[in-house]
């Protein structure tokens, strides 16, 4: 069955797998202890700590290894806040991050401190100039992702970074979806990643903070791992992720074979799905992940037939979503988000899979859109000036759908108002307008309060 979930958690790599078990029989001691078994445990953990840190590319004393990603994320944001609180409260994020850092912003901003987001473009990447004008008065830290990991696009780092040294404002990378393929470029203070992104294990996740800056680790301290990640290190899993790590960065090869096979998905999806938006950068991107959004599909039930298919993949759509509201990434693209699929391909996968998976997409998608009556309707012989398509209480891909069988039967120039309460038809119904050629007028009210969305015909 292929698995093309990969960005969310990737196979244990092999060397993960030999590694782990060699660390079990030689690991299980206290690095602490002076002991024999005790100093053996230190020499696997000093090994494991000087293959992350030359991947990383920072000093083997600079990083210390958390419980999980999400545990580096926070630690580093709260504590290089809390060791730059004299400069100010302000954190600095792009609208696109993963939610550890948006939560760990949730977290200041409920402490007293303040958030700002640096929107970002419809591929999802910032605007440099954009994030650098917000680095003035009161920016205490700057935090933004190596590369998006919904929709795969690279993020200018280089630049951002050389924006926040001249501010005297450090930047936190969260490199967790990109590491495995490459080195962060230079200019980060702090970096944080997890290692089961990479195909390491869960429950390993790595910080490094660069010497020189202010860092106040949070919460009470512990003698272990520089007072950064209290507690007893879990050894064998530590020496897995460092060598998986280690393996995964030296098989470069794999990752532009990827690269060929997702320019695959990205070229025919459109050319064998009507009605799809490809999304996110086609050139600076990750090598293995790709999204797609297909107009009048339910996201839920697209991937479960994918999945009854035998694909395992993931999506933003807001219908796979218990919180019912679309991707805060795709919210903040501007892109269609329903129907939404992302293929974020392992190592090893095989062309055939992805052959197999092109060729059952459209009967699967075609399938889910005859289910919800998605055909639109002829156009009627006298079209009307204006037309209101009652939508509330129904969820997305609904009200999209009754905008497509409408449509036509208003006169050009004439306009359809489509009441939704749904979240997604903000988002969506803007989009439509873009894939089809249709005005979108703008966002309304009900005298009833019920939030109502204005298309106008102009094809």
């Amino acid at each position: 069955m292929p698995y093309f979930d990969a960005a969310s958690a990737a196979p244990l790599h092999p060397v993960a797998r030999q590694a782990l078990l060699a660390a079990l029989d030689e690991g299980w001691a206290d690095p602490a202890r002076l002991y024999r078994e005790g100093r053996r445990a230190r020499l696997l953990l000093d090994a494991a700590r000087e293959a992350a840190a030359e991947a990383v590319g920072c000093r083997p004393d600079e990083l210390v290894f958390t419980p999980s990603g999400t545990r580096a994320v926070h630690s580093g944001v709260s504590g290089a806040l809390a060791g730059r609180r004299r400069v100010g409260r302000r954190l600095v994020v792009s609208a696109v991050e993963h939610s550890s850092v948006l939560h760990a912003g949730e977290a200041h901003a409920a402490a007293g401190g303040t958030v700002t987001e640096v929107p970002v473009g419809r591929t999802g990447a910032v605007d440099p100039a954009a994030f650098a004008a917000e680095l003035g008065e009161g920016a205490a830290l700057a935090c933004l992702q190596s590369a998006n990991h919904e929709v795969g696009t690279e993020q200018p780092v280089a630049e951002v970074a050389e924006a926040c040294r001249a501010a005297g404002v450090p930047l936190l990378v969260d490199a967790a979806q990109s590491l495995g393929w490459g080195p962060v470029p230079e200019g980060w203070s702090l970096l944080a990643a997890s290692a089961h992104k990479w195909g390491g294990p869960a429950g390993v996740g790595l910080l490094a903070v660069r010497k020189g800056v202010r860092f106040a680790p949070q919460g009470p301290s512990d003698e272990r791992e520089s007072g950064r990640a209290p507690g007893f290190e879990n050894l064998p899993a530590i020496v897995a992720a460092a060598a998986s790590l280690r393996a995964v960065r030296a098989e470069a090869a794999e990752g532009a074979r990827l690269r060929e096979l997702v320019d695959r998905i990205r070229a025919r999806v459109p050319e064998l799905v009507p009605d799809v938006e490809v999304v996110g950068d086609p050139v600076r991107r990750l090598p293995h992940l790709v999204t797609f959004s297909c107009l009048y599909v339910d996201g839920e039930t697209l991937l479960s037939e994918l999945d009854r298919e035998g694909f395992s993949v993931s999506s933003g759509s807001s219908c796979t979503s218990s919180t019912l509201t679309p991707s805060h990434v795709l919210r903040a693209m501007g892109v269609l988000s329903e129907g939404n699929v992302r293929v974020s391909l392992p190592a090893g996968t095989d062309s055939a899979d992805v052959d197999r998976f092109l060729a059952v997409l459209p009967g699967v998608v075609a399938s889910v859109r005859e289910r919800l009556g998605a055909a639109p309707a002829a156009s009627e012989p006298e079209p009307a000036e204006e037309l209101v398509v009652d939508a509330l209480g129904k969820r997305c891909p609904i009200p999209v759908i009754e905008l497509a069988k409408v449509i036509g039967s208003v006169r050009v120039g004439g306009t359809v108002t489509v009441l939704s309460d749904d979240a997604a038809a903000r988002l969506d119904i803007p989009a439509w307008c873009e894939m089809r050629g249709q005005r979108y007028v703008g966002e309304t009210a009900t005298p009833q309060g019920a939030p109502a969305y204005v298309v106008r015909r102009t094809t």
